[in-house]
């Protein structure tokens, strides 16, 4: 029987991990942060995770020529609920907010080209767009890929050309627009710096916790109920 400091690898070793749930931010977060990528930037379809199975799915064709500025994903272990809405509310005044529902997405900004998503990358929070989508909070972590020389001395959103801003800025204001639809209802309420963006890393995975508890402590439960068995 494996003890509780055998479990989590062994359960590394026997399923691929979930990469929502079974990977973490990563041992540095807020500071450095674990991002499952989904979509790269050749991407012509929209790609995202299955939450029920970890898999990734074809959400739907690209109708319009948008493609994403860099790499994009989520931070695993996080969730967008009252945490993140409270963050919110403090620095827009706006109130009644709610989280989307959703991992907290991150845009990972690099100059090596990666080729396909599904993987895991480590990236620097340098700040972020404060956004609602049809009312509700969807904040989008800027980072830059941990170890990239081009980016190394980038620490803050200043670093980043303008008009760099502004196509991410475009991109995620427009990207789920669809021909002959009204137009989505997505608002940049503004950006943010990094010591923001960390806390709302953090709020993120308190968000998660509070959704689907402490993966440590059921570890420890299912360990004990083997021990008892």
């Amino acid at each position: 029987m494996p003890s509780r400091e055998d479990l989590p690898g062994l359960l590394q070793r026997l399923y691929t991990a979930h990469p929502w749930h079974g990977v973490s931010a990563g041992a540095g977060a807020p500071d450095i942060v674990t991002v499952f990528i989904e979509m790269v930037p050749m991407d012509t379809v929209k790609f995202e995770i299955d939450k029920a199975s970890g898999l990734m799915k074809l959400d739907r064709p690209q109708r319009y020529s948008s493609l994403s500025p860099a790499p994009y994903g989520f931070i695993p272990r996080t969730w967008c609920d009252r945490e993140v809405a409270a963050l919110a509310e403090s620095a827009t005044g706006a109130s009644d907010l709610h989280g989307d529902h959703d991992p907290l997405d991150c845009l990972v900004l690099t100059e090596r080209p990666l080729h396909h998503g599904g993987v895991l990358v480590d990236a620097r929070p340098i700040g972020g767009l404060r956004m609602f989508d049809s009312g509700a909070v969807d904040d989008k972590i800027i980072a830059v890929l941990d170890g990239d020389p081009t980016y190394a001395l980038w620490t803050k959103l200043a670093d980043a050309p303008q008009v760099m801003l502004d196509r991410i800025r475009h991109y995620f204001l427009t990207y789920k627009d669809m021909p002959n639809e009204a137009p989505h209802t997505a608002q940049v309420a503004g950006q943010f710096d990094a010591e923001a963006a960390r806390d709302i890393v953090r709020a993120a995975q308190r968000d998660y916790r509070d959704r689907f508890g402490d993966l440590e402590q059921k570890l420890d439960v299912a360990a004990q109920d083997r021990r008892g068995a």
